[in-house]
């Protein structure tokens, strides 16, 4: 028998219809990851590029770091736009399209000659990453209900990791070839990869859940609480739980983002760049590429724990490591070792949020809406990324120390830890009681007015019988007399 899927109103079919939608989804998780790992370049490689043209453009720090506020802006205020679109058109016309746009970013950045030719590159490839993110993070959540936290983790974890393939291969073109030739080649490269992955995905039919869901989502119950019902994003803009998981992201990727974008001018100050380690391997590239692994594999690892502990127990954990590792960072900066594993633990614990918050967003409000939801709630990023690009620049030029850029990120992770464990866990718990109430209210109340509906029918069929009673002996007394 087939599973025919149903069309709404000015959509199309263009998914084929297959006899078990359940038999291909890993292989449309496996194709996410591929999109995801090619995109990944655009925000963690980023850094490797910073020094460089700052010399060739005659700028600033600060100034050629807005071309990564104005990306990350990009990949995320429009990140509603892409979700509402995959949603309504799917997600192989929208990742195909955005292909280009990651290309034309990378392309456009090493042609650019000035800072607002590099400004507007940057930002067109941050359009075309937000749609591949975007959609591809939709596709896990729908077609993954069951395990929602391990395989978000995983696509968001190719993100993370993707940079750890490329950033010594990046770094050496850039040393040997220059940093023009590099954005150029790679930037085709990626999106090609991108092209090739669009066609493999596609959503679930609608009403598709995977089989034992019911079993399945009665046993994760008292852990992770889910919506049984699906928030428009209209909806979901009037919660005020919406507005704390808002604020808690901007604080955490802010944090993170100060890290990754300012990882490359901070091993130059401490001339990590050229401290040859082993192997032949400066500090820095052995730091990069340990960070991308850990970030990237924090993401389904906290993803499945989230799934068995609770999202918002996860949250306090991650963020409590990460104000204490780059608390450590602070007081052994200086130590070129020491430098390389606290970044790798101060990733690890960073790459939870990208697994974590779309999962919590899909439990509160539903996965119906979960892609342009997310979305939605994505946009915080760009708000972290303008205290962490420009913003935190400015900061260590006035002071001329990166320590209160550490010491800034530290209260954003405290902060974000006690909003989880101290006001978001006890308001969700509240509002899953209030909803349980009401779906018993619902149940119970039909059930009451039918009994008593019964009753009155059983008094009416009383009183039938008594009248014909009644009529009976009247018929007898009058026939006696």
């Amino acid at each position: 028998m087939l599973y025919r899927p149903t069309v709404r109103r000015g959509e199309t079919m263009t998914e084929p219809q297959t006899k078990n939608p359940s038999a291909s989804r890993w292989l449309i998780l496996a194709a996410c990851s591929v999109a995801m790992l090619a995109i990944a370049n655009l925000q963690y490689a980023w850094t490797l590029f910073t020094t460089d043209l700052t010399r060739s453009l005659h700028a600033s720090l600060d100034a050629v770091q807005w071309a990564f506020t104005f990306f990350v802006i990009a990949q995320t205020m429009l990140f509603p736009l892409t979700g509402y679109l995959v949603d309504r058109f799917g997600p192989r016309i929208v990742v195909a399209g955005c292909a280009v746009l990651v290309g034309a970013g990378w392309i456009g950045a090493g042609m650019a000659h000035s800072l607002a030719a590099l400004h507007l590159a940057y930002a067109i490839g941050g359009v075309g990453a937000g749609g591949v993110y975007g959609a591809c993070v939709g596709v896990a959540i729908k077609w993954f209900p069951d395990r929602r936290g391990l395989c978000v983790g995983l696509v968001a974890g190719s993100y993370g990791f993707g940079t750890a393939l490329t950033n010594i291969p990046i770094d050496h073109m850039i040393r040997t070839s220059g940093y023009r030739t590099a954005f150029i080649v790679w930037g085709a490269i990626q999106g090609v990869v991108v092209f090739i992955a669009a066609p493999f995905l596609r959503m679930p039919p609608a009403g598709w859940l995977p089989a034992g869901w019911a079993a399945f989502k009665a046993k994760v119950r008292p852990r992770v609480v889910q919506s049984s019902r699906d928030y428009t994003p209209r909806e979901m803009l009037q919660s005020g739980s919406f507005y704390l998981l808002y604020v808690m992201m901007v604080l955490v990727t802010a944090s993170g983002l100060m890290m990754a974008a300012q990882l490359k001018p901070i091993g130059v100050t401490y001339h990590y760049d050229k401290y040859i380690l082993f192997g032949g391997f400066t500090v820095f590239s052995i730091t990069l590429t340990l960070n991308q692994v850990l970030n990237g594999s924090a993401r389904p690892f906290f993803g499945w724990i989230s799934d068995r502990i609770g999202r918002y127990d996860t949250m306090a954990i991650v963020f409590v490591i990460e104000a204490v590792t780059i608390t450590l960072l602070t007081l052994l900066v200086a130590r070129p070792v020491w430098f390389v594993v606290i970044s790798g633990l101060m990733f690890f614990a960073w790459g939870d949020i990208y697994s974590l918050f779309p999962a919590a967003i899909a439990d509160l409000f539903g996965i119906k809406y979960a892609t342009t939801n997310y979305g939605i709630q994505y946009t915080s990023k760009g708000i972290g990324s303008i205290l962490a690009g420009p913003c935190a620049a400015w900061l260590m030029e006035a002071t001329n120390s990166w320590v209160p850029v550490f010491w800034a990120a530290v209260g954003c992770n405290v902060t974000a830890a006690m909003l989880a464990v101290f006001w978001l866990k006890p308001r969700v718990g509240l509002l899953a009681k209030q909803a349980t109430k009401e779906a018993v209210a619902e149940v119970v109340e039909p059930v009451r007015l039918n009994a008593s509906a019964e009753e009155r029918m059983a008094d009416n069929s009383g009183l039938v019988r008594e009248e014909l009673g009644d009529q009976k002996g009247k018929a007898r007394a009058a026939t006696t007399r």
